[in-house]
């Protein structure tokens, strides 16, 4: 697994444009850009790369972009490009559909077909997260991945909110990941992709178990994330709302160190630890830090808090801020 970062801050004015070109077309696939002002083009990317598969979040003013036949039978790396929109728009056109989609949304191409596309800039820059995988790791037919380029998705919820999360989380903390991770990443990235576009088919596609397991487990992690301030959270409520037996939810877990319930009160202390650690909450009593991530006792919190840090939270919350 590789991190890359990279501007065109450093560059001399006049190169931007032809180093950002150059830049994509090395590490995505080659393509003709264009933009209104190529004299002094800031353009900023930070890349994972995981094997065969390529995550990128990039910010850069309006381009247009061109992948014609003859560029095509040059050079074809036989890949699917997924765009999701941050921030501006971006249109996209490719075997006789096109579409526009704003933020949080996003399309797909096929780097063996010709295709014409643009994005434009709410404000000086536009943002969007790229990801590119070799076709045979989508676990769609190809003729079924064919009939989805140049729609555009919703990326705001069920499985493509997970899909979001998963490759913004991914870019963020990619320097915690290491070389042994990067297989097993790209697969799931793979494997988010697929259901995430299945959503959108009117049969659903087959899916290995394995597949299966593991985007439900994704799932059920962004759910958990995202009610964690509920006090109704438990595994008994998660498993109703993902239809499955407790015991199943047990059974996807089963690999990592804590059972779900521990796993629920470590999220919830971490998100507590965070706000304590936070100046902008210093004058937020800590009982009612401890009441927005669900816990209702002051005293069962602050036994938990000294167990988990080895500190009461008040003397976490003096510590941190003096030291800041």
């Amino acid at each position: 697994m590789r991190l890359i970062r990279f501007s065109t801050e450093r560059v001399p004015p006049r190169d931007r444009f032809e180093c950002w070109q150059n830049r994509g077309d090395s590490a995505m696939m080659p393509t003709r850009l264009s933009c209104d002002d190529p004299g002094d083009f800031l353009g900023r990317a930070r890349a994972v790369i995981l094997t065969d598969v390529r995550v990128a979040v990039m910010t850069h003013p309006s381009v247009r972009i061109s992948r014609p036949a003859k560029l095509v039978r040059r050079s074809d790396p036989e890949v699917y490009q997924v765009n999701l929109v941050l921030s501006g728009e971006a249109g996209l056109a490719q075997a006789g559909r096109d579409t526009v989609c704003g933020a949080g949304r996003f399309t797909i191409f096929d780097s063996s077909r010709p295709f014409e596309a643009w994005r434009t800039c709410a404000g000086d820059v536009t943002s969007g997260l790229t990801v590119q995988l070799p076709r045979r790791m989508l676990p769609l037919p190809a003729d079924t991945a064919d009939q989805l380029t140049a729609i555009s998705f919703p990326a705001e919820r069920g499985v493509s909110a997970v899909f979001a999360h998963w490759l913004t989380d991914l870019v963020h903390r990619a320097e915690e990941l290491s070389e042994q991770d990067a297989p097993v990443l790209a697969d799931i990235t793979a494997d988010l992709l697929g259901a995430a576009l299945t959503q959108h088919l009117d049969r659903p596609a087959p899916q290995t178990a394995e597949s299966r397991r593991r985007v439900l487990r994704l799932q059920i992690e962004h759910f958990v994330r995202q009610r964690l301030g509920d006090p109704g959270l438990s595994p008994a409520s998660i498993a109703d709302a993902h239809h499955i037996s407790v015991r199943h939810l047990h059974e996807l877990f089963a690999q990592q160190e804590m059972t779900v319930a521990a796993w629920i009160r470590h999220l919830r202390l971490e998100q507590c630890r965070g706000d304590l650690a936070d100046p902008r909450f210093r004058s937020r009593p800590i009982t009612a830090i401890a009441a927005r991530w669900s816990f209702t006792d002051a005293a069962h919190f602050n036994r938990a808090f000294r167990a988990a840090y080895g500190m009461p939270p008040g003397h976490y919350r003096r510590h941190v801020l003096d030291e800041r």
